[in-house]
């Protein structure tokens, strides 16, 4: 008799096989349609997104969905690399696709889109973009929220005036045709299913929604009207494909933030619509009003941990067919959901994006090995500045084939340990750790130098401010602790200490230097930088800090030390909440990632934050749609935000600058933080290769990158290491 292990989770819900109309899947989990724009300038798909797929469905999904394959490309389109489905030319691709997937046991689906109203590259090539009708002009702040830099990718300046075509009704059947016949190539290609993208703001949204359709024709008005061309598309489709054919579509189970706009009862109405037109499941998705920033991470992306399974349930009690749901929902709590009866797929789209194989870690019981999502929105941003989705925390999506780790046997990795060059890495945050892990996993010899007590780096720090982080930090230190890298710590990487473990490859990943910037005034003692705040978490630099007697550094020095190494960051979130040695007034100067995750962090816990800094807007560092989430979140807590600021300088109980318009002014600050000043840090890398060390860097002592830049780093740094 079999023992299961008692440390696996299972999920026997996840695990199980599941169908969609004639469709069988190996188990309940899906990478939802993302469009990733990774196809080719021509449309169809090449080595690259196909390499995308083909790694998720080595991970283990039973069914992979393309996104926004345009059924009238390039008319439609609303990404300029998105794939193509519009032409018999693309087939081959398709296939080319489908048989890539089929390979490792997926099944594999194509979303059927046109963009309407959003299709952008209509917009940017001159051509009319396709509405139900003229939709009203609405003014909101996500554009305050866009840097300037961003801007400029965003508009093209030269760019022909964006231009509107209601359809007509021959339009309305040229668009049905197209559908259907997209549909067609996608049987031919060998791709199982197809999923019509009824969601999301596009043109077959636009016409559900009584927002955007004004129609006053059969197209208009009721919902059974507005539903007609959904109907239409659904009935078109089956006729081509016939019945066996796996057909079902995206549906927006509201629109956040704008009361106008599609309803859950309309939703669960247009559910049981298509239902009833043939269509073998339903997804659950939603859409929101677009002028509103924080909303961008409201609704089909959610910050909001499971913000669409209400709306799934109340559908999936209306209807006979099954129903898929995403939008942040953890492995262990989707499986509750099935089990219930709320829905019966399980989607991710991020989720994946972090971890490929986060399926095959869920049917092996081990979901601690999964690398975390941190909801940091880099995926997602990258499509709104024209750029392919990558993914922060793992630098291999979207390139999986030029930093894809070749994983050495274990049997093999004893022996071919002994015979490798010795690396040693110096530094163990986020950087430091992933190349640690990535060399380990290649089956060489690392050792890995930290100067601290602990592993994190300035990891352990953003832990604390946003707390999704920590996640991050535990599956690093977990990898590290579970593999065979020599880590010694409270070890200064001296070149004497580099020669005595007579070290072949040296990595230096210690982070950027955080000097104090100069600001008049920065020397009075209720001033804190960068570092000394880090030194406080970490109780690492005691001696730095005995001018800063107050309650605060006490207690952070303590809780930096008392605190379990494996869960201090979110003891301190939680602690703080209740309890922080802090003044009322604290002023924060730099508006960039670190100071504004900073400044949500003391609102939350009651203080009057002003957030001051020179450039003309705030948020550089952070992602376009987690920067607008954050941005509102911060005018909601009340923090007063100062752009454009000119000669700061800190005085007695208060910070002192001149405004744009050369007003000097003041603010009145018991405490005053300095989140800024942090610059690369070459120093010891320098000496090492001076010394004569082969030496490499990585993360953050090249230049201030965060998350990203250092797992990024660390694998173009492996990949060159590893080169035969």
């Amino acid at each position: 008799m079999t023992l299961l292990n008692p440390l696996k989770k299972n999920f026997p819900q996840l695990v199980q096989s599941g169908n969609i109309g004639s469709m069988q899947l190996k188990n309940r989990m899906i990478v939802t349609a993302m469009g990733v724009n990774l196809a080719e300038t021509d449309g169809s798909c090449g080595e690259h997104i196909i390499a995308f797929h083909e790694r998720q469905a080595k991970g283990g999904a039973g069914l992979i969905v393309l996104g926004v394959a345009g059924v009238a490309w390039p008319n439609g389109g609303n990404q300029p690399r998105q794939i193509a489905i519009s032409d018999d030319r693309f087939i081959p691709g398709l296939k080319a696709m489908a048989d890539a997937v089929h390979k490792h046991g997926a099944k594999l689906a194509t979303q059927l889109h046109h963009g309407g109203l959003v299709a952008t590259e209509d917009s940017r090539n001159g051509r009319p973009m396709w509405v139900p009708s003229y939709p009203e002009r609405k003014t909101g702040d996500y554009i305050n929220g866009v840097l300037e830099s961003e801007l400029a990718v965003m508009i093209d300046p030269d760019a022909p005036k964006p231009q509107l075509h209601p359809m007509n009704l021959d339009d309305i059947d040229v668009l049905v045709s197209q559908f259907a016949n997209a549909a067609l190539r996608a049987k031919t290609a060998g791709i199982d299913a197809v999923e019509i993208h009824a969601g999301h703001g596009y043109i077959i949204s636009e016409f559900l929604s009584p927002s955007t359709n004004q129609r006053e024709d059969e197209y208009g008005g009721s919902l059974e009207n507005r539903a007609r061309l959904l109907l239409r598309i659904i009935a078109a489709v089956r006729e081509t494909v016939g019945n066996d054919y796996p057909v079902w579509c995206k549906l927006d189970s509201g629109e956040f933030g704008n009361d106008e706009g599609i309803s859950l009862t309309d939703a669960k109405a247009t559910a049981l619509m298509a239902e009833a037109a043939g269509v073998n499941a339903i997804t659950v998705s939603a859409f929101h009003d677009v002028s509103q920033g924080a909303l961008h991470s409201e609704s089909n992306i959610p910050h909001t941990p499971e913000r669409l399974v209400s709306n799934a349930i109340a559908i999936k009690a209306a209807l006979k067919v099954p129903v898929i749901c995403s939008g942040r929902i953890e492995p262990a709590s989707a499986d509750n959901h099935i089990k219930q009866g709320h829905f019966d797929f399980f989607a991710m789209g991020r989720k994946m994006l972090a971890d490929p194989d986060l399926p095959a870690k869920i049917s092996a019981g081990t979901p601690e090995q999964i690398r975390p999502c941190v909801y940091c929105y880099c995926c997602a941003s990258q499509i709104y500045t024209r750029g392919h989705v990558k993914c922060a925390v793992n630098p291999e999506t979207a390139f999986e084939r030029e930093r894809t780790l070749i994983v050495s046997d274990s049997s093999n990795r004893k022996s071919s340990r002994e015979n490798s060059k010795h690396y040693v890495v110096i530094g163990g945050g986020p950087g430091g750790m992933e190349i640690a892990r990535r060399l380990d996993l290649s089956g060489k010899k690392v050792t890995l130098l930290e100067r601290g007590k602990h592993l994190g780096g300035t990891l352990q720090f953003a832990s604390i401010a946003y707390p999704a982080n920590e996640k991050l930090l535990s599956w690093l230190r977990l990898q590290i602790k579970q593999s065979n890298v020599d880590v010694q710590f409270n070890c200064e990487a001296t070149q004497e200490v580099i020669q005595d473990l007579h070290a072949d490859e040296v990595i230096v990943a210690t982070g950027a230097v955080r000097n104090m910037p100069a600001i008049p005034g920065s020397d009075r003692s209720y001033v804190f930088s960068g570092d000394e705040m880090r030194a406080m978490v970490l109780a690492e630099s005691m001696d730095s800090l005995k001018r800063k007697t107050t309650p605060f550094t006490r207690f952070m020095a303590f809780m930096g030390s008392a605190t379990s190494i494996s869960a201090w960051p979110s003891a301190i979130h939680m602690v703080t909440k209740f309890w922080l040695p802090l003044e009322q007034r604290i002023v924060i100067i730099g508006a960039e990632l670190v100071g504004l995750e900073l400044a949500e962090f003391l609102a939350e816990r009651g203080r009057k934050v002003t957030v001051i800094d020179e450039p003309a807007r705030a948020g550089t560092g952070l992602y376009i749609v987690r920067r607008l989430r954050l941005l509102s979140e911060l005018r909601e807590l009340g923090v007063t935000m100062i752009n454009s600021a000119r000669e700061i300088a800190i005085e007695d109980q208060c910070v002192s600058y001149r405004n744009y318009r050369g007003q000097q002014r003041r603010v009145a600050a018991e405490q005053v933080i300095v989140a800024k000043g942090a610059s690369s840090n070459l120093s010891l890398a320098e000496h090492l290769r001076a010394a004569g060390f082969s030496t490499h860097t990585v993360g953050d002592c090249n230049g201030v990158g965060y998350i990203e830049g250092a797992m990024e780093s660390a694998a173009e740094v492996a990949v060159k290491l590893l080169q035969p």
